[in-house]
């Protein structure tokens, strides 16, 4: 052994009970980290929710208020290219009780549109909801603004 190493200070290690009490402590941290954290998402969670169903809530009575006329489906080619078929079935939510020709007039309308639409005009979820835009302004001119709202329920392409 040379002298060198006989006076060069000896690497310490922690000792095991300190290594156990700072696992301990890292643990116990984590726990109430833990724990805090679940129990703001689940706060949030819960007020969100309540949240949800006031929407819900009202939007039923929303629907309540109105009248819900389901339209004969819809079966059409479309302007661009002609070979393709489209099948819309929807309904109308109206503020007070149609006329009993006013759902005709409605579909009719609806489908001579339908006629003039482009794929490239309804390609997308921006796409769709244009058209769905335009089938409520098409509804509600026909009904002198008594239609709320168009409510698509198929939508299909071949």
């Amino acid at each position: 052994m040379s002298i060198i190493e006989q006076f060069s200070p000896q690497p310490k290690t922690p000792s095991l009970p300190l290594q156990a009490g700072v696992l301990a402590a890292v643990t116990v941290a984590a726990i109430a980290l833990g724990w805090f954290a679940g129990q703001y998402l689940n706060r949030s969670s819960a007020e969100a929710a309540a949240a949800v169903e006031t929407q819900d809530a009202a939007a039923e009575q929303d629907q309540l208020r109105g009248t819900e006329i389901q339209l004969e489906a819809i079966t059409t080619n479309l302007a661009v290219p002609n070979t393709m078929w489209v099948r819309l079935e929807a309904s109308i939510v109206l503020d007070q009780p149609p006329s009993p020709t006013l759902a005709d007039e409605i579909h009719q309308d609806l489908l001579a549109y339908m006629r003039t639409v482009k794929v490239y005009q309804i390609e997308g979820a921006s796409g769709f909801r244009n058209l769905k835009a335009d089938l409520e302004e098409r509804a509600r001119i026909r009904s002198s603004g008594h239609v709320k709202q168009v409510l698509i329920r198929t939508l299909l392409f071949e």
